[in-house]
């Protein structure tokens, strides 16, 4: 392993959130996501619940925050300030990652105790999956890099095609011409395609936020 290369780099998709961030509106925080059941509102807040859990998980720093299911008694509220909250925890958790000895060992997130380089490809899972359901939310195109797709697909493809009862949904056909991101979308149980009720299209021209 390489100490200046981190096996999977969380960059990207924290900086995809980042641009989300100041272009969510208050009154988006109700519209439905891709995430089934799920509000944008209740994604965010599950955001800043794992970006903070993820970065002890990185740090191994094991209490709190990594002994316990945050979503265990619901998915919890989001609460004032939390532009602010994910602004300061992404490029933390970000850094935490890019550390060897994160990717070393084991360690827990959500009381579960598992492999460290695991822990670090469910965090990028996070991001990357619930990064785009905002994005398709809230109107925007995601556009994700190459690198990260690919590490995605990886994650996903150990995924049940059967779905995984209050994780993910059935994996769902894309065609076969489509690129590695959309496939990976498929196989999380998520339609490429998805677009809000009396939204616009995936695909139609949208500017994709960029982080600041």
């Amino acid at each position: 392993m390489s100490e200046q290369q981190p096996p999977v780099d969380l960059g990207p998709s924290a900086d995809r959130i980042m641009g989300l961030i100041p272009v969510i509106g208050d009154d988006q925080l109700g519209n439905p996501t891709p995430c089934e059941g799920r509000s944008v509102e209740q994604l965010l807040a599950h955001l800043v619940g794992l970006t903070a859990a993820f970065r002890a998980a990185a740090d191994k720093d094991l209490g709190p925050l990594t002994d316990t299911n945050p979503d265990e008694n619901g998915w919890p509220r989001l609460e004032e300030g939390w532009r602010q909250t994910l602004a300061e925890r992404l490029p933390a958790l970000v850094t935490a990652w890019y550390a060897p000895s994160a990717w070393q060992g084991h360690t827990r997130a959500g009381g579960v105790d598992l492999p460290a380089e695991v822990a670090g490809h469910v965090a990028l899972g996070e991001l990357t999956l619930h990064g785009w359901d905002l994005a398709r939310a809230c109107g925007h195109d995601y556009d994700c890099d190459g690198g990260t797709a690919e590490a995605l697909q990886h994650y996903v493809a150990g995924f049940d095609e059967g779905g995984t009862p209050g994780m993910f949904k059935p994996a769902v056909a894309v065609p076969g011409a489509a690129g590695t991101f959309e496939a990976a979308l498929g196989r999380s149980g998520r339609d490429p395609g998805w677009a809000p009720p009396g939204g616009e299209a995936a695909g139609s021209a949208r500017p994709t936020p960029q982080a600041s």
